[in-house]
């Protein structure tokens, strides 16, 4: 057992956890965060995304005692206040989803995606949301209303 200390979702956490816990089985079982969702184990799928210092990763492949001290930030520090984050607004307005499962993991690489480009003065084309989603995996949609929000929270953001 470690002792991991992290900041997520601006709040400090401090739990002993044995030294092979993943980071979505930290934020899941440990914190009770059940809006990372595990679907495949080994980062084919994206639905376990979450931003660690700032920048998208796969949580089922992260330790989390290699991410002692780190800040982390899920799909339900989005919206601290209540408020939707512009890109939760925008799949909703969308309907960026269908059974809704890999919409958190598609909405946090979305808002890394939008981030970045912003710091880069870019305005990201289709194709460019396209390739910037090609990690998360949906079953559902064809992407098409996923793209259309993540352009229209681009715009928001």
């Amino acid at each position: 057992m470690t002792e991991v200390t992290m900041t997520v979702n601006g709040r400090k956490v401090r739990r002993d956890v044995p030294d092979e816990t993943l980071l979505s089985e930290f934020l899941r079982e440990s914190l009770r965060l059940t809006g990372t969702h595990v679907g495949c184990d080994t980062t084919q799928c994206g639905a376990c995304v979450v931003h660690v210092n700032g920048a998208a990763v796969k949580s089922c492949s992260a330790l989390a005692v290699a991410l002692d001290g780190a800040e982390v930030t899920t799909i339900e520090g989005l919206a601290p206040n209540g408020e939707l984050h512009p890109m939760q607004k925008a799949f909703n307005d969308n309907h960026g989803l269908q059974c809704g499962f890999c919409t958190p993991g598609m909405i946090m690489t979305s808002v890394d995606m939008v981030e970045k480009a912003k710091a880069a003065g870019k305005t990201l084309t289709e194709a460019e949301i396209r390739h910037g989603l090609e990690g998360n995996i949906c079953r559902c949609t064809g992407y098409h209303n996923i793209v259309k929000a993540v352009a229209q929270a681009a715009q928001e953001m």
